[in-house]
């Protein structure tokens, strides 16, 4: 019985450094590392100029909006709608 242990326990530690190894070999020849795919993560994380709908206030991101002769529009609706009425409180 002893041996039978001895010898799994040798089989399941060769499966886990194959294991292991393989996986360091697969992220060296993808090129990333683990200390660099952090930093290309956080690189790829850009800051975008967020704008305000002329119609209901609304801030979303420039790329989003609909930009009609000098104004921020959130959707074609408020666009059509045009610029709202503020109400004096």
């Amino acid at each position: 019985m002893g041996k039978a242990i001895f010898w799994l326990s040798i089989f399941i530690g060769g499966l886990v450094i194959t294991r292991i190894l393989a996986r360091k070999a697969a992220q060296h020849a993808a090129g990333v590392h683990f200390a660099t795919q952090r930093t290309a993560t956080n690189s790829l994380k850009t800051a975008e100029q967020m704008v305000r709908c002329e119609h209901c206030g609304l801030h979303l991101p420039r790329s989003e909006a609909t930009i009609t002769e000098n104004q921020v529009w959130c959707s074609q609706e408020h666009a059509r709608l045009g610029a709202k009425q503020q109400q004096r409180v």
